[in-house]
């Protein structure tokens, strides 16, 4: 480390004030503070000593998603091999798979990256560290067909629309990786959406669960369906499912949530919320269920939660630091709204069966207000008690 540090301070005069490389000043940062631990130093009260800064904390969500990373790579190649009648192993899955998912996530940060030293160039200020989740956030609720010309459209909209003119990491109101996917998903429906949206190889396609569930008759079982169509809770819990490339399996996406809880990174007050209001939202539904009701009505809760992007939605998404409440109840009410949202969209609406997007979008917009009432509450209930 002693090497790396001379060899930093030796390299950083060239980037000084009043040098050629002045201006490129953002990317040295970027390289020296990922290499290292930052050398500055607050000036002056308050002082708070931790080894743990901002790229950490974007490194340790980079790293729970290590798993789902895995398993979509590895579901991509599975369903090439399955869908041209193939058995392999987990090496040539693995490999097949790379060969269509590492693409997206190479495009999705080299575009998303030049656009954050762009802007770090203009503004003279530090390359963004948000954008190392934000990028593979993207990439992994992309399915695995989209031509990535279409990725690096979705990533341009994502960081210059949904985070730089507000004015960077931290000060934007929505989530730029879902924003980036709800761009493409109203801009290239074809690609995003539709009843048959796996083509693992040419003159193949294949329905979604979510899509099959959306296309039942009404009256029937939504559980039902599902099984004749040969999807059982266990392939979906696990991932073996066609779908977006991380989202497929709930198995993956709690193993992050099991890393992130304990570098206490998320918050599990959302996560929870997130449970609550979709296991709430299903069951009134199903009370209420009528003879000629939507198949979807019929679906118990432990079945949505591994269906669609739920699971990677309330673990990596709705838990955003930046655009998620920040108060400990208005985390409650912000997660048990979006999963009443997701069940509510999923029933009301069968031509867009997959709620999570839309549902945390949503509540991305109300976060404010409901950290605002909670906290106005709070002083209202102090203030009470100070004049008794």
């Amino acid at each position: 480390m002693g090497f790396l540090e001379k060899q930093s301070k030796k390299i950083e005069k060239m980037f000084a004030k009043g040098k050629p490389l002045e201006r490129f000043y953002p990317f040295f940062e970027a390289m020296d503070t990922f290499l290292l631990t930052p050398g500055t130093t607050t000036k002056k009260a308050p002082f708070v000593r931790d080894a743990v800064d901002l790229k950490r904390v974007m490194i340790f969500v980079v790293i729970a998603l290590f798993p789902c990373i895995f398993m979509g790579i590895y579901n991509v190649g599975y369903q090439m091999y399955l869908a041209q009648g193939v058995t392999a192993t987990l090496w040539k899955c693995l490999g097949m798979g790379a060969t269509k998912v590492l693409p997206i996530i190479l495009v999705t940060y080299a575009v998303g990256g030049f656009w954050e030293g762009l802007f770090s160039t203009v503004r003279k200020h530090e390359i963004n560290e948000g954008f190392l989740v934000t990028g593979i956030l993207f990439a992994l609720t992309l399915p695995p067909t989209i031509p990535l010309w279409q990725v690096a459209v979705g990533i341009s909209f994502g960081i210059v629309i949904g985070k730089e003119i507000f004015g960077g990491t931290g000060m934007n109101f929505l989530n730029p990786a879902l924003t980036a996917r709800a761009f493409i998903f109203f801009a290239y429906p074809a690609q995003m959406s539709g009843d048959a949206v796996w083509a693992a190889v040419d003159g193949f396609t294949k329905a979604t669960p979510l899509a099959v569930v959306a296309g039942a008759p009404r009256g029937a079982s939504a559980v039902n369906t599902l099984l004749e169509s040969g999807y059982t809770f266990k392939e979906m819990l696990f991932g073996f499912i066609p779908g977006s490339i991380g989202e497929t399996s709930a198995l993956a996406c709690l193993i992050g949530l099991a890393f992130l809880l304990v570098t206490r990174v998320a918050s599990w007050r959302i996560v929870a919320g997130c449970v609550v209001g979709l296991i709430t939202m299903s069951l009134v539904f199903s009370i209420f269920q009528g003879p000629d009701r939507l198949s979807f009505f019929s679906l118990p809760a432990h079945w949505h939660m591994v269906m669609g992007g739920f699971a990677f939605g309330a673990i990596f998404m709705a838990t955003d630091p930046v655009s998620s409440a920040a108060t400990d109840p208005g985390r409650w009410i912000y997660g048990i709204l979006i999963g009443v949202l997701v069940v509510l969209i999923r029933m009301v609406n069968p031509a867009y069966p997959e709620g999570t997007m839309l549902a945390i979008l949503f509540m991305n917009v109300f976060a404010p207000l409901i950290d605002h009432f909670v906290v106005e509450a709070n002083i209202k209930r102090r203030t009470k008690r100070a004049t008794k």
